[in-house]
This record gives C-alpha cells, sequence and structure tokens, in this order.
C-alpha cells in the first residue's frame, strides 16, 4: 500500500508534535525556557525565578533541555566555578510559540 503526499505529511507532523511535547509536556520546563528569556543565568538564579522547584528536578530539567538541544549549559572558570544556563538558537525559536501558548492559556483558563 502506498503512502499519499497527506499521509506523509501527517506523520511528519506527528513526529514532531510529539518531540515537541515531549520537552513541553514535561512539568517545569515551559517555565525553566520562559526564564531564560531574559538572558543568560544561573542555576541558583533559575531556582528563585522558576519558584516551587527542587533543586533535584530542576538539574534533572536543565540535563534534558541541554541534551535536546534547547538551552545551553557553560561552565565559567573561577574562582569560584559558576555554571550559566541560556537558550540556544533552538530554544530561542520555540519562544515565540511559548507565547503564543500563554496567551491562548489566558484566553482561555480551564
Amino acid at each position: 500500500m502506498e503512502t499519499t503526499a497527506a499521509e506523509h505529511t501527517q506523520g511528519l507532523c506527528d513526529r514532531a508534535l510529539s518531540q515537541v511535547f515531549e520537552f513541553l509536556g514535561k512539568r517545569w520546563n515551559g517555565v525553566i525556557l520562559g526564564s531564560l528569556v531574559a538572558g543568560p543565568v544561573s542555576f541558583s538564579g533559575l531556582a528563585r525565578s522558576v519558584g516551587a522547584i527542587s533543586d533535584s528536578v530542576l538539574s534533572e530539567r536543565l540535563a534534558g533541555l541541554v541534551e535536546g538541544g534547547l538551552v545551553v549549559r557553560t561552565v565559567c572558570p573561577g574562582p569560584p566555578v559558576a555554571v550559566i544556563y541560556d537558550l540556544s538558537d533552538s530554544g530561542k525559536a520555540l519562544i515565540p510559540a511559548l507565547t503564543e501558548l500563554s496567551h491562548w492559556a489566558e484566553r482561555h483558563p480551564c
């Protein structure tokens, strides 16, 4: 059975949406990305910005976002040694969509 162009496009769209929501579907990831919009920030700065998140969960989420290519982790030599997080180009490209999702949520409260 041959696949039509529409079915092929649908399959690509499904995979792309699955990939996006693999990141955004995890609690805190969208908030972390939104917190990085203002520019590079330290781990402790992110923890303060995000709020009620444990250090272990923040660390886990950041590792996943770095692995996924949405966040860049830079170690700045010290003393003291500092770790800075920033949006990658891919992460920056996602921000307009996150902004639109935020606007939608404001207009359509659950």
